[in-house]
């Protein structure tokens, strides 16, 4: 072996082990102690025949019902950013590898891990190869091929389709090299190939279902986005968006003995105490996801007896986006919307001063100690987890400082000039601002905290909360999604499904490589996965350094990354959060991740017999 390629062989086999390193060390132990009976970290995979029946096989344990306090409104990843649609989704469509618990690999859909030792990863870091499964088929029983995944990148890559994900930065071309070897060529040597294709935001599409749907046409196709075909445990039987949808086994699933629940009921809650109370007190629900309720709350819930709560962190911060553009509705068809040659700047909060002052009011320690307890650390931090690329720099933002915020404010201009207690900018415009969230308890009282503290520095805010199944729905005619983002502010929580940081950083790209522009919009039906229409040339030049660098350089990247954003107040992070779920006591099989959705490996749940 050449001295090049060992090196370049130590470098991927150290990222991938500095990955599970970093993950391990943020799992869900490193959480705060939990008080006994409280959030536990997910427990260790139980062994092949514990608790399973005496003849375990397919459809053995009747029915499985899930309860989300977002109900799902598509089942395409690639057209949503709302996570209940990724886990919806993930029963039916996946990926050629997925994360382990642990953060390292796994082959889904292909025999092996291309690595540079295995030949599956060139030796100038330009390509990466995949040998799909010899006999995998879709849910239909029709072959996984090649030509579905070369597909799959041609309707994400195509602008007018509108693709939320950013799986496929840096991509230069997707290749059937016959029909069940996949050959991926990136623009640029690239030291961490493991994104496209990889993980729950990034499964495979039949292109024959698909066919019609790329571009403009991807989101009037209703039939193919709600029922996809698949290659994962269940199909659609039943789909009612904004409400419940109903799952059968993939007959054509290719573990026989696998799924062993007959059917799941996905199905919505009116909120997440609903949710937990279905679980954990009425029994109504074997599992209930993303539990964002005050922990003293869900631990008399707990104490019931009838379920527990898990938690596992992975790199999730809830925060405050800022939009960058204008969303005053007397703009019309303008309105919040981003052009090069017209980035319709927002009247004061384009202003570093203002954006710095409103972070400045704010007390993370509170919000995380009172409305998230174990499930919840304060952060000054976008890129919160792994802690390899988890900046220092940014941690005065730990300490309110509601007078400095003043002077900071009063120092721009931005003074009360007709006694009412709010501020004016230099041409009178008052310092007001609307500010949106999901629907959700704990995110009211957050807001309700935080509009106090920035009446406190001048700043008037109205409160708006919208049902989280349109919030997060994507519905290009919505106005109340998060991507329209017709309010100054608003707030909700997501991170990176990958211990690598590239995919996620991508999320800030003004234009990636190849010149597109990442701005959410009209443009693309509102996709686009910058939402907060920030475009900085600086950035992307440091992104692109990023997407080739290894080992230190590559965390001090991300670092750097993440210091721009948090430094130029292009969203106000404020808690770390776990993923803070509960299941009844007679299901076994779960394990609980940051990097995956929670049922990742619902193939392997099971019904747990006295």
């Amino acid at each position: 072996m050449s001295h090049l390629r060992r090196q370049r062989v130590f470098q991927l086999i150290g990222l991938l082990v500095v990955a599970a390193m970093v993950f391990a060390a943020c799992g869900a132990p490193a959480a705060p102690a939990p008080a006994e009976g409280g959030a536990q970290p997910a427990a260790e995979a139980p062994s092949a025949a514990e608790g399973l029946p005496a003849e375990p096989g397919r459809g053995t344990d009747g029915s499985l019902t899930l309860v989300y306090w977002q109900e799902p409104s598509i089942l395409n990843p690639y057209l949503s950013s709302g996570t209940k649609d990724f886990h919806a989704a993930s029963l039916i469509v996946e990926p050629l590898l997925e994360f382990f618990p642990d953060g390292t690999l796994r082959p889904v859909l292909v025999t092996e891990i291309p690595t540079l030792e295995n030949g599956g990863v060139s030796e100038d870091l330009l390509t990466i190869t995949y040998k799909l499964l010899p006999d995998v088929v879709w849910s239909d029983g029709t072959p996984v091929t090649a030509a579905d995944a070369v597909f799959t990148w041609q309707f994400c890559n195509d602008p007018a389709t509108g693709c939320t994900v950013q799986n496929f930065v840096g991509v230069q071309s997707v290749e059937a090299v016959d029909e069940k070897t996949v050959k991926i060529t990136f623009a640029e040597p690239n030291p961490y190939p493991y994104v496209p294709f990889v993980g729950y935001l990034s499964p495979l599409l039949q292109a024959e279902q698909f066919k019609d749907c790329i571009g403009a046409a991807a989101q009037a196709c209703s039939e193919q986005n709600t029922n996809p075909i698949g290659t994962g445990p269940y199909k659609v039987k039943e789909f009612r968006a904004n409400d419940t949808v109903v799952y059968e086994i993939n007959e054509n699933y290719r573990d026989p003995s696998k799924p062993h629940f007959s059917d799941v009921v996905f199905k919505g809650a009116e909120d997440a105490s609903s949710s937990a109370r279905a679980v954990l007190e009425t029994g109504e629900a074997e599992y209930g996801w993303n539990l964002q309720v005050e922990p003293a709350v869900l631990l008399d819930m707990e104490a019931k007896g009838n379920g527990k709560v898990v938690s596992a962190f992975g790199a999730n911060v809830e925060r405050i986006l800022i939009n960058f553009t204008n969303p005053d509705p007397n703009l019309g068809d303008k309105r919040a919307v981003w052009e090069p040659d017209d980035p319709n700047p927002h009247p004061f909060l384009t202003d570093i001063n203002v954006r710095k002052a409103l972070s400045m009011a704010i007390d993370r320690n509170i919000i995380a100690e009172q409305l998230y307890g174990p499930g919840g650390k304060a952060t000054c931090n976008i890129l919160a987890g792994p802690p390899a690329v988890a900046s220092t720099a940014n941690d005065g933002c730990l300490t309110q400082d509601i007078e400095g915020a003043k002077q900071v404010l009063e120092d721009a201009g931005y003074v009360d000039t007709d006694g009412d207690g709010i501020r004016e900018t230099p041409d009178g415009l008052p310092l007001k601002v609307l500010y949106q969230t999901s629907t959700n308890s704990v995110r009211q009282k957050t807001q309700a905290l935080i509009q106090q503290w920035w009446k406190e520095i001048g700043v008037e805010t109205e409160l708006k909360n919208v049902e989280a199944a349109v919030f997060f729905g994507g519905d290009p005619a919505s106005p109340d999604t998060y991507q329209k983002f017709y309010t100054d502010v608003e707030m909700y929580t997501n991170g990176p499904d990958n211990p690598d940081p590239q995919q996620y950083m991508a999320n800030w790209l003004c234009q990636s490589a190849d010149g597109a522009y990442q701005i959410a919009g009209p443009v693309t039906s509102w996709g686009g996965s910058n939402v907060e229409r920030w475009c900085n040339p600086e950035y992307d030049a440091m992104f692109v350094k990023l997407q080739s660098a290894t080992g230190d350089e590559r965390s001090q990247l991300a670092i750097a990354l993440n210091d721009m954003l948090v430094q130029n107040y292009v969203m106000l992070p404020l808690v770390y959060r776990a993923s803070v779920s509960a299941h009844a006591n007679s299901l076994g099989g779960v394990q609980i991740t940051g990097w995956e959705t929670e049922e990742w490996n619902i193939e392997d749940w099971y019904r747990i017999r006295e």
